[in-house]
């Protein structure tokens, strides 16, 4: 699997290799930082850098993420999120920033995280109890080791209004600055829309990339309309592979072509530049948020938020490039349009399934989105293909296997060109 370092090079002046000691790499990120462009959030005008920075899946350990996050802060960055993270991001980075003593100078963006827990048996079982989301809430507070919370986010699965009521006593205590949804799928955008018109929000957390641009449709002039801010997320395209680390997807997409010479035209002079620089020159993001596993990467993400951004007919060109590349022979493409199935339909595939002594899959309903949990990993929703064909986030294609008279029998799982077969337990 081709990642990012495995092709990363960038250059600085004419020509000066960016291979470099880490002191005198923060001091070139300090250097760059004077011009990182910054954007005011729209609800109160508070001006953020366009460049913001999530804990990456790096294997190396907190020595190593903590080298990341000293370039990060010497540099001017603010804005650290662990929307996507789950706990242990906040954990890592919580403890890396009081090593750090940068506590106090960073915007905190995170979520409102829930433990694991079996499907309701009723809808009325899926509400939520106020004083359990202080608690989990609290957890935050304790993880990320800081007194206030610049910005606390929920997802679409729960009972959306009383979750943000919850978020909106704790703004008026001053615990929390900011309030917002996230919605990072296809089949949670509409949702994500019905909040943005319903509630006095402050931010949306969106999936969006250059060759993942749904939300350009509908929910980013939304946005614009009612004066929300975007973090967008995964701008290189994220993915998680069958060996289960974080791919970015466009940087695979492009492999070792050349970038084109009309990418100086907005100064871009890498691929994750030319990435960024699609994201940044939408007016309505306020915040990119990429994750980085090393300093030299991150030295190049700030390079995506300085300088000359695309025009519109620009942005044209550059969305019309990469459609046209090859697609993965893998399948870790981006979000496809899905169909929606009615919740008895759904009802049918809930329930887990497992192929021997192997994690088991659990299948649940949300409304009309099946979500999947493999294991102990999150929870994820899916998207329908067809009536028994969906597609997880991560990369695996999921099928329902039934016998002739239509009753379900188990699920395939198709990744990295092999089949697995579940039974349903």
């Amino acid at each position: 699997m081709i990642q990012r370092r495995d092709f990363f090079g960038i250059t600085l002046g004419a020509g000066v290799s960016m291979v470099l000691p880490p002191d005198l790499l923060r001091a070139v990120a300090r250097q760059q930082a004077r011009a990182l462009l910054q954007r005011a959030i729209p609800s109160s005008g508070e001006l953020l850098p366009v460049i913001g920075l999530s804990r990456g899946n790096d294997a190396r350990g907190h020595a190593a993420f903590k080298e990341v996050l000293r370039t990060y802060v010497d540099s001017g960055g603010r804005v650290l999120d662990m929307v996507h993270g789950w706990a242990q991001a906040e954990e890592v980075t919580g403890a890396a920033a009081a090593e750090l003593g940068a506590g106090d100078k960073m915007f905190w963006s995170t979520l409102v995280r829930f433990p694991p827990e079996p499907p309701p048996a009723t809808k009325e079982a899926a509400k939520i109890d106020p004083a359990a989301v202080r608690s989990y809430i609290e957890a935050s507070f304790e993880r990320l080791k800081v007194p206030r919370i610049d910005l606390l986010m929920v997802n679409t699965f729960r009972d959306t209004p009383a979750l943000l009521g919850v978020l909106r006593e704790l703004k008026r205590e001053g615990r929390i600055r900011y309030i917002g949804v996230t919605g990072a799928f296809a089949n949670q955008h509409a949702a994500v829309e019905a909040v943005m018109r319903t509630e006095p929000i402050d931010f949306i957390g969106v999936d969006y990339a250059l060759d993942n641009r749904g939300v350009e449709q509908t929910l980013l002039p939304l946005a614009l309309e009612r004066k929300i801010g975007v973090i967008a997320c995964f701008p290189f395209g994220g993915n998680i592979g069958p060996d289960q680390k974080v791919s970015s997807r466009l940087f695979r997409r492009v492999g070792k072509l050349p970038l084109p010479d009309w990418a100086a035209e907005f100064d871009a002079t890498s691929w994750g530049q030319f990435f960024l620089k699609y994201i940044v020159s939408h007016p309505a993001v306020t915040v990119v948020r990429a994750g980085t596993t090393q300093p030299r990467h991150l030295l190049d993400n700030f390079g995506g938020g300085t300088g000359r951004l695309p025009s519109e007919a620009t942005r044209r060109r550059m969305a019309a490039f990469v459609d046209a590349l090859p697609p993965l022979a893998d399948g870790l493409q981006a979000q496809v349009p899905g169909v929606v199935l009615a919740a008895e339909v759904l009802d049918r595939y809930v329930g887990e399934y497992q192929a021997g002594s192997g994690a088991p899959i659990v299948l649940r309903r949300d409304g009309t989105t099946l979500l999947a949990k493999p294991g102990g990993m999150p929870e994820m929703p899916l998207t329908a293909l067809s009536e028994t064909r969906f597609a997880d986030p991560r990369g695996p294609i999921l099928e329902v296997q039934m016998d002739a008279e239509g009753a379900v029998t188990g699920l395939v799982v198709e990744q990295g060109g092999q089949r697995t077969t579940l039974a349903r337990k």
